[in-house]
């Protein structure tokens, strides 16, 4: 699963490419893949934190937008200065980068919707639909020996460039009843999006697995009674 083959479909994945490796071929010796992925955690922390305290002003939101592009810059950059440098760890990167993820998600998430401007409920509902298609993606690299990280042309980098310019939008204006009513109907529809997507996908995955592997047909042995080929467990008692 760690060496799988990486399909990068998303919109800015070919820009973003280009633009981390020049970045990682600059920094200095002593900054490690682990200082990078310590980095986008605190990004996400401080975005989480950050959302939260817009109930105290908008001024808040410009704060966690900084933060979101630090979590773009650690999260996204780790591996490649690991690849950049060939000092990859496959299996450790491959579980620290996915375990980080999950907790990134629901930080930022979980401030989202301790703001004026959406429900805790409504934002936990975007972890939760966020978290189910990152696991889908885990399963079909294990299927598949492919990982394909986005979702069509939506990625982790552009979610966060969605988030930033939100973030503008609000803190031009102030929290209102009206506003946070359009958040809270935005995100939503934007679960059931993300779910959709995730059957849809889901589907196609199981319909290319039960072509690679049929379902073995029932056999007939002379004086035996019918039974599947395939073996059932069996009481010992």
């Amino acid at each position: 699963m760690a060496d799988a083959r990486r399909d990068l479909t998303f919109l800015l994945a070919d820009p973003e490419r280009r633009l981390l490796r020049a970045i990682a071929g600059r920094l200095p010796w002593w900054v490690t893949s682990n200082h990078l992925t310590l980095l986008g955690v605190l990004g996400a922390v401080s975005a989480g934190i950050a959302y939260a305290l817009s109930n105290l002003s908008p001024v808040w939101l410009a704060v966690a937008s900084a933060s979101l592009v630090v979590n773009w810059f650690g999260d996204s950059l780790d591996g490649t200065l690991a690849r950049v440098r060939r000092a990859e760890r496959p299996r450790y990167g491959y579980y620290l980068d996915h375990i980080v993820d999950a907790f990134a998600t629901a930080a930022i998430g979980a401030g989202i919707g301790l703001s004026p401007y959406v429900d805790l409920s409504v934002a936990l509902a975007v972890v939760l639909a966020y978290l189910v298609l990152s696991i889908n993606v885990y399963l079909e690299t294990a299927a598949f020996g492919v990982f394909r990280l986005g979702y069509g042309r939506i990625g982790p980098t552009e979610a966060r460039l969605v988030l930033i310019a939100a973030n503008t939008l609000l803190a031009l204006g102030t929290p209102s009843p009206m506003l946070s009513r359009i958040a809270n109907w935005t995100l939503g529809l934007l679960v059931v999006g993300m779910l959709a997507a995730a059957a849809v996908r889901i589907a196609g995955n199981l319909a290319t697995l039960a072509k690679v592997e049929p379902a073995r047909r029932r056999i007939t042995l002379p004086g035996y009674p019918a039974r599947s080929e395939t073996p059932h467990a069996t009481s010992l008692a």
